[in-house]
């Protein structure tokens, strides 16, 4: 319920003050009336921010009995596991490159509601094309790629519009409340949807039909993301594309790379997915193929990972404001750099569980460091040319980190002890990145900037999370999109 809140009239100008000063002396004199101030559409906004949560509710189910499940449904086709794990990047970042024509797209469509709808539309029709493989059982590699890169390009080109869009759906002062709502939304409609995916796949498996259920999962996230379409559809657009923000060219985004501040802390972020994505990519066949865990079994472990998150947000967003971004960014790299080497200590089950919720944390408190720091270091109106092409490098990243890791694995063979040692490679590549780019671009203590500056963006965290997996999914699932992040 949007309270009632009272028209203020402006304040009369002097020219106003003098004509009815001489009204009230002359009576044939009569001042202009002051014109009445705009009210504010009430049933607009609700329809606006009940439409946003059915989006949200949308699009969170798609992404756990959907996307989640791409490298699960690749080694279930009979893909190797090497090509399990590449399909979890590569594809991705494919649909970076074509995200990157988005702005420029958008601004020829001239509506971000159109455009959006036409990709999200787009990205639920792509299930389709993966119910087909599901029923055909064999498929060859190549087409699975080409339809996940289809699936990648179309959702995040719809990141920057939608992160423009929503914030002139949303009244500024009741975005703190319905921004936490809705990402409380987010993370427990991902879980839901993620857990019965699981359940089903089990099901499935013990009737020989794991495929026929992975087209009926990818039918439910079709239609859910369908769904979430619909609901984009009915928001209104009260301010159209303009031309206020400043277009960064690739070469100019390269340049600030080696010299300045905001460009030295995105490279930090790129070393530090590399080093991740070493490993990351090849934890689902590793569960699946080397420690033959059950479709049940290894939902568990990623769900445990999910809620650790979940948990953990509202204490970490404390953290930010009082101790400030970068130390949180400073206790959360700490908290992932042995994060992949600690499965070498055991193989047991409830060691695994007690990794992923350790493991929960740690990445929510590191990704919710860095997209506030966003804020704090990129200019506003530079913010979604630069973020559409960190896109861009992020996924570059991710893919050199699997492929190098991938190539270990094909040239050693898919032994449990490879990957170990990818394990292991992973976390030493972060403690290199760690130490070596971090202080590059550590800013002075928060403790001596002004007050607001710590605490002004804790707030407008779920404003950019939904339609970008790649990037702003940070306070949910991070640099990965899937709860499975922690597994890195």
């Amino acid at each position: 319920m949007i309270a009632p809140s009272k028209p203020v009239a402006p304040a009369p100008s002097p020219l106003r003050r003098t004509s009815s000063i001489v009204a009230a002396r002359n009576p044939a004199v009569r001042s202009e009336p002051t014109p009445p101030a705009p009210q504010i559409d009430r049933e607009n906004i609700r329809r606006n921010l009940s439409s946003s949560l059915v989006d949200a509710g949308g699009f969170s189910l798609m992404v756990g009995c959907g996307e989640t499940y791409f490298p699960a449904f690749a080694l279930a086709l009979g893909l190797s596991q090497v090509a399990s794990g590449l399909v979890a990047t590569v594809p991705l970042l494919v649909g970076s490159l074509i995200q990157l024509a988005a702005p420029h797209l958008m601004r020829r469509v001239g509506s971000y509601r159109r455009w959006i709808v036409a990709c999200v539309l787009c990205q639920a029709a792509v299930f389709i094309s993966l119910i087909v493989l599901a029923v055909q059982r064999r498929i060859p590699a190549a087409l699975l790629f080409v339809f996940v890169a289809i699936y990648w390009g179309t959702g995040l080109s719809t990141g920057p519009a939608w992160n423009t869009w929503i914030g002139t759906l949303v009244p500024v002062g009741m975005r703190a409340k319905f921004f936490a709502r809705r990402t409380r939304l987010v993370q427990a409609g991902t879980l839901v949807g993620f857990v019965l995916g699981g359940v089903a796949l089990q099901y499935g498996a013990r009737h020989e039909a794991a495929l026929i259920t992975f087209a009926s999962l990818f039918a439910a996230a079709g239609m859910f993301r369908f769904i979430s379409g619909l609901a984009l559809a009915r928001q209104s657009e009260p301010t159209p594309p303009g031309d206020e923000d400043r277009h960064v060219t690739l070469r100019e985004f390269a340049s600030r790379i080696g010299r300045r501040l905001d460009g030295k802390f995105l490279l930090y972020l790129m070393a530090i997915q590399a080093a991740v994505q070493f490993s990351g990519p090849y934890f689902t066949p590793y569960m699946l193929k080397q420690l033959k865990l059950s479709y049940v079994d290894y939902m568990v472990l990623v769900a445990t990972a999910f809620a650790a998150k979940m948990l953990s947000l509202p204490w970490l967003g404390h953290v930010a404001q009082k101790y400030g971004a970068q130390k949180l960014l400073l206790w959360g790299s700490l908290g992932i750099i042995p994060l992949s080497s600690m499965w070498l200590v055991s193989d047991n089950y409830y060691w695994g569980l007690f990794l992923q919720a350790i493991g929960g944390v740690a990445w929510a408190g590191y990704e919710l460091a860095w997209f506030l720091l966003f804020f704090e270091m990129l200019p506003r109106e530079e913010r979604t040319s630069v973020l559409t092409t960190f896109n861009f490098g992020h996924s570059l990243a991710s893919v050199i980190g699997s492929l190098v890791g991938g190539a270990m694995l094909l040239a050693f063979g898919e032994h449990r002890e490879v990957y170990y040692s990818l394990f292991v490679g992973s976390s030493l590549l972060r403690i290199v990145a760690f130490f070596y780019l971090r202080p590059r671009f550590t800013m002075p203590d928060d403790e001596t900037a002004p007050p607001s500056r710590r605490t002004t963006h804790s707030i407008d965290i779920a404003a950019s999370e939904p339609h970008a997996p790649g990037l702003t999914v940070a306070p949910t699932a991070g640099a990965g999109t899937s709860p499975s992040s922690a597994l890195r």
